[in-house]
Protein backbone atom coordinates (compact mmCIF):
# COMPACT_ATOMS: atom_id res chain seq x y z
CA UNK A 1 0.00 0.00 0.00
CA UNK A 2 1.31 3.33 -0.93
CA UNK A 3 0.33 6.85 0.24
CA UNK A 4 0.11 10.26 -1.65
CA UNK A 5 0.12 13.57 0.30
CA UNK A 6 -2.78 15.89 1.46
CA UNK A 7 -6.09 13.89 0.03
CA UNK A 8 -9.53 14.57 1.12
CA UNK A 9 -10.60 10.81 1.64
CA UNK A 10 -8.84 7.14 1.81
CA UNK A 11 -9.40 5.35 -0.90
CA UNK A 12 -8.21 2.21 -3.23
CA UNK A 13 -6.18 3.81 -5.90
CA UNK A 14 -5.41 0.18 -7.73
CA UNK A 15 -5.57 -3.34 -6.85
CA UNK A 16 -3.57 -6.13 -9.08
CA UNK A 17 -2.47 -9.62 -7.98
CA UNK A 18 -3.43 -8.98 -4.20
CA UNK A 19 -1.36 -5.51 -4.04
CA UNK A 20 -3.84 -3.05 -3.08
CA UNK A 21 -2.76 1.01 -3.50
CA UNK A 22 -4.09 3.36 -1.29
CA UNK A 23 -4.42 7.31 -0.66
CA UNK A 24 -4.51 7.49 2.82
CA UNK A 25 -6.14 10.27 4.50
CA UNK A 26 -4.22 10.14 7.83
CA UNK A 27 -0.99 11.16 8.57
CA UNK A 28 2.20 9.42 8.67
CA UNK A 29 2.73 10.83 11.85
CA UNK A 30 1.69 9.00 15.54
CA UNK A 31 0.62 6.16 13.73
CA UNK A 32 -2.52 7.82 12.37
CA UNK A 33 -2.05 6.67 8.79
CA UNK A 34 -2.47 3.38 9.86
CA UNK A 35 -5.19 3.86 11.91
CA UNK A 36 -7.25 4.95 8.81
CA UNK A 37 -5.87 1.97 6.90
CA UNK A 38 -7.84 0.22 9.48
CA UNK A 39 -10.51 2.11 9.82
CA UNK A 40 -10.92 1.62 5.86
CA UNK A 41 -11.00 -2.08 5.71
CA UNK A 42 -12.96 -2.80 8.42
CA UNK A 43 -15.78 -0.46 7.16
CA UNK A 44 -15.48 -1.33 3.72
CA UNK A 45 -15.21 -5.52 4.14
CA UNK A 46 -16.92 -5.37 7.52
CA UNK A 47 -13.93 -8.23 8.80
CA UNK A 48 -11.61 -6.71 11.59
CA UNK A 49 -8.27 -5.74 10.14
CA UNK A 50 -4.57 -6.20 11.34
CA UNK A 51 -1.19 -4.63 10.03
CA UNK A 52 1.08 -7.49 10.66
CA UNK A 53 4.31 -6.15 9.11
CA UNK A 54 4.95 -2.05 8.25
CA UNK A 55 4.08 -0.32 10.90
CA UNK A 56 6.73 2.38 10.09
CA UNK A 57 6.64 1.98 6.22
CA UNK A 58 4.68 2.79 2.85
CA UNK A 59 4.45 -0.77 2.18
CA UNK A 60 2.12 -2.95 4.39
CA UNK A 61 0.77 -6.97 5.25
CA UNK A 62 -2.58 -6.62 6.16
CA UNK A 63 -4.62 -9.78 7.56
CA UNK A 64 -8.64 -9.86 7.67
Amino acid sequence: MLRELDVKKTEIISEKNGVVKLNVKGKPENGEANLEIIKFFTRNYKSPVKIIKGLKSKKKVISF
